[in-house]
Parts: C-alpha cells; sequence; structure tokens
C-alpha cells in the first residue's frame, strides 16, 4: 500500500499473566500510533476462560478496529514486533501469555500463506473474539457472514464484560 492509501484491519488482543487488563489497555494505546495507524474503534475487556489448555488464569480480551497504511504482511511484522516489546514470550500453544495480537481481518482480503491467513481462520469459532468484535462492528463479515450473526451463534457462558 502506498503511505496514502489505508484500510481498515481488526486485531483481537488478549492476555492472562502479569496483569492482563494494563497488558491489553497498554497494546491498544500503542497499536494507535505509528508506524500502526489509527485505533478506530475499541471494544469493552472481557473476561474470558482459557481455551484449550484449561490449568491458567482466565484472560482478558477486546478487539480494535485499526485504520492502517501498513500492508497485511507488514501490520502482522509489526504486531509480532509489539507483542516482543510488550513481553511475550512464544511458549506452548494455548498456554499463557502476557500479551498476544491477532490480525484477524484485513478489509475483505482473503490470504493464505504458511504466514499469514486472512480472514484468521479460527476467529468465527472463538467467542472471546467474536464478542468483542460483534460490539464494535456487527455487520463487518466472515465468509459472507455478519460477525453479530457469527457472535449470537457461540456459547458465551464463559465470556463477561468487566469494562466497557
Amino acid at each position: 500500500m502506498s503511505d496514502s492509501a489505508t484500510a481498515l484491519a481488526y486485531v483481537a488482543l488478549g492476555a492472562n499473566i502479569d496483569a492482563p487488563e494494563a497488558r491489553v489497555s497498554e497494546a491498544m494505546q500503542c497499536l494507535d500510533a505509528a508506524p500502526f495507524g489509527r485505533v478506530m474503534a475499541r471494544s469493552s475487556l472481557y473476561r474470558t476462560a482459557p481455551v484449550g489448555k484449561l490449568d491458567q488464569p482466565d484472560f482478558i480480551n477486546a478487539v480494535v478496529a485499526l485504520q492502517t497504511s501498513l500492508a497485511p504482511r507488514d501490520l502482522m511484522r509489526a504486531l509480532l514486533g509489539l507483542e516482543a516489546r510488550l513481553g511475550r514470550v512464544r511458549g506452548e500453544r494455548n498456554g499463557p501469555r502476557r500479551i498476544d495480537l491477532d490480525l484477524i481481518a484485513y478489509e475483505d482480503r482473503r490470504i493464505d500463506t504458511p504466514d499469514l491467513q486472512l480472514p484468521h481462520p479460527r476467529a468465527g469459532e472463538r467467542g472471546f473474539v467474536m464478542v468483542p468484535w460483534a460490539e464494535i462492528a456487527p455487520d463487518a463479515r466472515i465468509g459472507g457472514v455478519r460477525v453479530a450473526d457469527l457472535a449470537a451463534r457461540l456459547p458465551c457462558h464463559d465470556i463477561a464484560r468487566i469494562e466497557a
């Protein structure tokens, strides 16, 4: 993308160790600056039960809508760099984490490469992504289906809004 072109991307945030609410809020602030772009909307914070590895603390999750001039792969690299700056250490899959930033959608782009898949292949199955996303962009779509409709189909008994 050229410097003047912008796109709307959605980023899911999560953390469950080392003051997770503060980590998610800090990451949101970082996303609202160069090189990322401008946060156009941010969801409430949600407390959610862990998925996969259950013997760990609950997560704090959120989603932001990000207006960006970065191309999808450049944005993904920048997100990984921000995770590292904020103390993310990659350990076990689905394990505890200080911060996790997932690019879940970028306009209506479809990308399927080893290093990037858009829209995120499991986003539509995860209440901890879909509920906050539906809060800020109910009419966004995955595979032609509204985010709000996908969120409504998921069991969300383990998701609680903690901050508006």
